[in-house]
């Protein structure tokens, strides 16, 4: 039997593969459709526009309800591992599982809610998303290093911690972007993109192609 078919092993298995398929999915549609940009679009951006809003939107509320499965999995295996070996304190396992749900039900707003209709509650939704998963990341960590070594191996607890690391580092350039980046349409402009030109004069306004040919007078 594959070690991902070992009691509950498939639940994180099919998060990191059903989620990593959820944006690259939107993103080739988008794509196709002609919605983004070839280079770094962001993630919210590929499933703004119909029809890969609609299949962004379901594949994410799947990828909420498979996110908390594997968080309670994860709740249940830490408090019965408390049962018979100690370890993390009740506490911090249960205030663990809630803020994951915390991140998970900010996932499903930015999945019901695209950024292009009802930003303010994309945005929220994504902060709490994020933010949420950040703090989820940190304190499943702390619980790897109380239970060690009847919950994983030391190289595990150090893995868990680079990666939270790297996940609360993230979190003061994410915020900062979304305080100052004002970008509100799906693609960068730039001069060959722009159709026309209008020089006022003080009577007539002239139009120009983007060959710089005029093409009327108004």
């Amino acid at each position: 039997m594959f070690w991902f078919m070992e009691g509950i092993c498939f639940l994180p298995t099919f998060l990191v593969i059903w989620s990593s398929t959820t944006f690259i999915v939107s993103y080739l549609i988008a794509l196709f459709e002609h919605d983004v940009d070839v280079i770094f679009p962001y993630i919210s951006d590929t499933g703004a526009k119909p029809p890969e809003s609609c299949v962004f939107g379901l594949m994410t509320v799947i990828t909420a309800f498979a996110s908390m499965a594997t968080m309670y999995a994860r709740y249940k295996f830490v408090e019965k591992l408390n049962e018979t070996a100690g370890g993390a304190h009740p506490v911090l396992n249960k205030a663990a599982f809630w803020i994951g749900m915390l991140s998970c039900l900010g996932m499903c707003f930015v999945a019901t809610f695209q950024e292009t209709t009802i930003t303010a509650v994309h945005d929220a939704g994504a902060l709490l998303f994020f933010v949420s998963g950040v703090l989820y990341t940190i304190l499943q960590s702390i619980i790897s290093y109380k239970a060690f070594p009847y919950e994983c191996s030391l190289a595990l607890c150090r893995m868990r911690t680079g990666i939270a690391t790297i996940a609360f580092l993230a979190v003061f350039p994410t915020v900062v972007c979304a305080v100052f980046v004002t970008q509100t349409t799906l693609h960068r402009k730039t001069k060959d993109e722009v159709q026309y030109k209008h020089i006022f004069t003080k009577n007539t306004t002239h139009i120009y192609n983007k060959d710089g040919r005029h093409s009327g007078s108004i």
